[in-house]
């Protein structure tokens, strides 16, 4: 029984697969911009770590399946992926903590060089098939294929999922939470107690592009599951927005992620129980959040409920 054989009854378990498979990219790459932007820095760059994530993780799979074997290849893309994402969180923290450089245009920079790095190198990945991340296969005890769909879940997934309460915990519990949000806040007071504001947010770029990166490693690894130069479709620049939505907090950038999945999962519901028409407008549905969003939180008469006082501050 297919998901347009239950007839409308699909549409919402459609959007429940939909949103679990497509939630992990947007879930990475807000928590790398919300500990990125907890320091008071603003990581634009985090689309080109996406997508050099997506093809490090797609090509090593690929090269290292005879040498270690369809299981391990995969993961070894994913850890490839991740040291991608230092590598170009590296880059972008030593440009942006220049004197009188600018974030956004750091940010741009590091978009195009990223991007353009990803697709150079991933010319030759193109057609060949790597192997794929496993999942926890939840809804074999169903006949339904549709049920089976929607209760596949990706260990990478659990991952972010897990990630999201642990950053939420160390903001809140740990020194070294305190060290970020005291350098995010207040530089000079962070200064005053003798903390280095240089090493900590070079320290969440490096990390948050790592987290990025993951999210990219998942798009080509998991779903859609290949590698393709349009395979980000701007996630990455979405997790800017998104971060602000869920008020620079781990545990909302969970649930932002999660909506704007289940946003991106609406029209391929649809379409699965044959609603052809407006199918592109159903589509822009992530980007339309976006911009609502970006609009809402853009009135000079709103105070941002939790943005770090330095951010954007140039301090």
């Amino acid at each position: 029984m297919t998901t347009e054989a239950l007839g409308w009854w699909g549409v919402p378990l459609a959007v429940v697969a939909g949103t679990l498979r497509g939630s992990a990219p947007f879930l990475f790459v807000s928590l790398g911009e919300c500990l990125t932007e907890k320091s008071g820095k603003i990581n634009l760059g985090l689309e080109g770590s996406l997508l050099m994530g997506a093809m490090s993780a797609y090509a090593i799979s690929f090269l290292t399946q005879n040498t270690a074997g369809t299981i391990v290849a995969p993961w070894l893309g994913v850890l490839v992926a991740g040291f991608a994402g230092l590598v170009l969180g590296g880059i972008h923290a030593f440009l942006a903590q220049q004197p009188r450089v600018n974030d956004v245009a750091v940010g741009i920079a590091m978009i195009i060089f990223g991007s353009g790095m990803a697709f150079y190198l991933g010319k030759p990945f193109i057609q060949p098939v790597a192997p794929q991340l496993p999942a926890f296969e939840l809804g074999n005890w169903s006949s339904n294929p549709a049920i089976r769909a929607a209760l596949k879940l990706s260990p990478l997934l659990l991952l972010g999922i897990l990630l999201a309460f642990a950053m939420h915990w160390f903001f809140r519990a740990t020194r070294w939470g305190l060290f970020v949000r005291a350098v995010g806040d207040n530089p000079d007071a962070a200064r005053a107690m003798a903390i280095s504001v240089p090493k900590v947010r070079a320290l969440c770029i490096m990390a948050g592009s790592f987290f990025a990166a993951l999210g990219g490693a998942y798009l080509s690894l998991y779903y859609p599951g290949s590698w393709t130069e349009r395979i980000s479709s701007g996630q990455g620049l979405m997790a800017v927005a998104l971060v602000i939505f869920a008020k620079w907090n781990p545990l909302q950038c969970l649930l932002a992620a999660f909506l704007f999945g289940g946003a991106q999962a609406i029209g391929p519901a649809l379409q699965s129980v044959g609603v052809q028409s407006n199918y592109y407008l159903w589509n822009a549905a992530p980007y339309v959040l976006t911009l609502g969003i970006m609009i809402l939180t853009s009135s000079p008469r709103r105070t941002l409920a939790g943005m770090p006082g330095a951010l954007g501050t140039g301090k």
